[in-house]
C-alpha cells in the first residue's frame, strides 16, 4: 500500500472518527496489502455517519469530488481514494445501473460485506491500527488461493464472472465448485461493453497466469459468450509442431509466455495481449486433414483470423487504437518466421512495417506464439534476425512514413487531380523498395517515371 495514500487514508479515518463515525479500508487495497503488493486504488467504507455528516467531515479537510455522492461515494482528489457508505441494494432491472440503494450507516461489517463479490475482496482493515476484520474468511481463501463468492447476492451482477476471470489470472486462484455453479447460471448478455472490455484488459495487462483466468471462463461455461474463443477448444493441430495439444491449449500457453515478458506501458501491453489472444482465431475455420501429406494443416489461418478478431473486439470496444492495431498483428503473426526462412531483403521488411505499424509489437506476438508449443524447443533466431534488420532500418517502433506528400507534387509542377492518390501510393511503394531515401530523391525519381506512376 502506497505510503502517501495510506497516510491520507489514516487522515480520512481520523476525520471520520472526530465526526463520530468509523472508517475501514476494504476491497482490493486490503487484499493487495495482504499479498505484499502496491495498490492502485483505495476504498474506504464509513459507518455510523449519514451521507450529509460524512460530506461535511470530508469537506473540512480534503478536496472532495461530489460527483458520485448520489451513490454514496466521495472521491478524495489527488489521492486515489474513494470514500463510501454501507448500503443495501435491490435489483430493479437487467442493467448494471438498475438498482435501488438505501444507505445504512448502522449496518454491521458483515451485513455490508455481503454485497461484495468475492471473499478476498470482503476484508476490512483499520487504516490507523492495521487491524483486520474478515467476516467471510477471505484471508484464508487468499492464502489457499481459493476464489469464493461472498453470498447469495453474488448473482445480482453478472460482470462478477469476468471479474472472477481476471482475479484468477492475477492471483493464481481456483474457484470452488459452488462459485462455478453459480456463475454457470448467470446470463452474460446485457452487460455494458465498456465494463466487459475493462475486465478483459485487466486479465491481459495484470494477469500473471492468464491461463487460469481463461480456464475459469471455460469452467463456468462463459466461453459460449465468445464463439471465436470457444471454437479454439478441441481444434486439433499437427502434433509434430504443436505437442501442447489443441488450439485452446496453445493460446493459453502463448498468453502465459506473453505475461512473463510484459512491459511497463499498459496501453502497449493491451494491444499485444489482445493480439496474442486472437492470433489463431482463424484456425477453427481453416483447419483440415491433408490426406496427401498425412497431416493436419491450417492453411491461411492468419488471414482468416482477421475478421474473427475484429468481431470479437468490436463487441466490447470502440477504441480505435485497439481495433486498428490488433488485426494487422493477427494477419502477419507468422511473417517473421517466413521472412527469416526466406532471408527477405530490406524492401520486404519495410513493407511489413508499413502493414503492421510497429514491428516490435509483431515480434512480441511471434515470440509468444513460438513459446506456446512446449515442450517443442523455442527458436529465437527469426525474431532476433528481424529485430536487427528493423533496428538498422530505423523502423522497429514506428512504420515508415511517406517522404513525398501531395503538396510536394504540386510544388514540382503537377496539377492536382484524381491521379494524385495513385501516384502517391506507387511512390510510397518505391520508397519502401529502397528506390530513394530523401524527399528530393523521391521527386527526381517521380519525374523520371511519371508515366508509369500515373498508370
Amino acid at each position: 500500500m502506497g505510503g502517501d495514500s495510506r497516510q491520507t487514508a489514516a487522515a480520512v479515518a481520523d476525520a471520520v472518527r472526530r465526526a463520530g463515525g468509523r472508517a475501514y479500508l476494504v476491497g482490493g487495497c486490503v487484499r493487495d496489502a495482504l499479498l505484499g503488493r502496491d495498490a492502485d486504488d483505495f476504498d474506504i467504507e464509513v459507518f455510523s455517519l449519514s451521507k450529509e455528516q460524512l460530506a461535511r467531515a470530508l469537506a473540512e479537510k480534503f478536496r472532495v469530488d461530489f460527483v458520485g455522492s448520489s451513490f454514496g461515494v466521495f472521491k478524495i482528489q489527488g489521492a486515489g481514494i474513494d470514500v463510501s457508505l454501507p448500503r443495501k441494494e435491490r435489483k430493479t432491472g437487467p442493467g448494471h445501473r438498475d438498482f435501488e440503494m438505501d444507505f445504512s450507516p448502522g449496518m454491521s461489517l458483515e451485513e455490508a460485506a455481503e454485497r461484495r463479490d468475492f471473499t478476498i475482496n470482503a476484508i476490512y482493515m483499520d487504516p490507523a491500527s492495521g487491524e483486520i476484520y474478515d467476516p467471510f474468511g477471505g484471508r484464508e481463501d487468499l492464502e489457499k488461493k481459493i476464489l469464493r463468492r461472498v453470498s447469495h447476492r453474488f448473482s445480482e451482477d453478472p460482470l462478477r464472472v469476468l471479474r472472477g476471470m481476471q482475479f484468477a489470472a492475477r492471483f493464481d486462484l481456483s474457484a470452488d465448485e459452488d462459485t462455478i455453479r453459480e456463475c454457470r447460471n448467470m446470463p452474460w448478455d446485457g452487460i455494458a461493453p465498456e465494463r466487459v472490455f475493462a475486465e478483459w484488459s485487466k486479465l491481459l495487462v495484470k494477469g500473471d497466469k492468464i491461463s487460469k483466468g481463461l480456464s475459469f471462463l471455460r469452467e463456468t461455461g462463459w466461453t459460449r459468450a465468445y464463439p471465436e474463443l470457444e471454437a479454439l477448444i478441441g481444434c486439433l493441430q499437427e502434433k509434430e509442431w504443436h505437442p501442447e495439444g489443441d488450439v485452446w491449449n496453445h493460446t493459453l500457453a502463448c498468453l502465459d509466455a506473453f505475461a512473463t515478458e510484459r512491459g511497463d506501458d499498459p496501453g502497449e501491453e493491451e494491444i499485444i495481449g489482445f493480439a496474442v489472444l486472437c492470433h489463431d482465431f482463424g484456425k477453427p475455420v481453416s483447419t483440415f486433414y491433408d490426406k496427401k501429406k498425412n497431416r493436419i494443416r491450417s492453411v491461411g489461418h492468419d488471414e482468416k483470423g482477421v475478421e474473427r478478431a475484429k468481431s470479437f473486439l468490436g463487441r466490447m470496444t470502440r477504441e480505435e487504437r485497439i481495433l486498428k492495431s490488433v488485426p494487422p498483428l493477427v494477419k502477419y503473426h507468422m511473417r517473421p518466421f517466413a521472412m527469416w526462412r526466406a532471408q527477405s531483403g530490406d524492401s520486404a521488411v519495410r513493407r511489413l512495417s508499413a502493414n503492421v505499424g510497429r514491428i516490435d509489437r509483431l515480434l512480441r506476438v511471434a515470440s509468444a506464439d513460438d513459446a506456446g508449443r512446449s515442450p517443442y524447443p523455442r527458436n529465437p533466431l527469426p525474431v532476433e534476425w528481424l529485430a536487427e534488420k528493423a533496428r538498422r532500418l530505423e523502423i522497429e517502433s514506428s512504420a515508415p512514413k511517406p517522404l513525398v506528400m501531395g503538396r510536394d507534387l504540386i510544388a514540382a509542377g503537377l496539377v492536382p487531380g484524381k491521379s494524385f492518390g495513385v501516384v502517391l501510393k506507387n511512390l510510397f511503394l518505391a520508397q519502401l523498395d529502397g528506390k530513394f531515401s530523401t524527399k528530393e530523391q523521391g521527386i527526381d525519381f517521380l519525374l523520371k517515371n511519371i508515366k508509369r506512376f500515373s498508370a
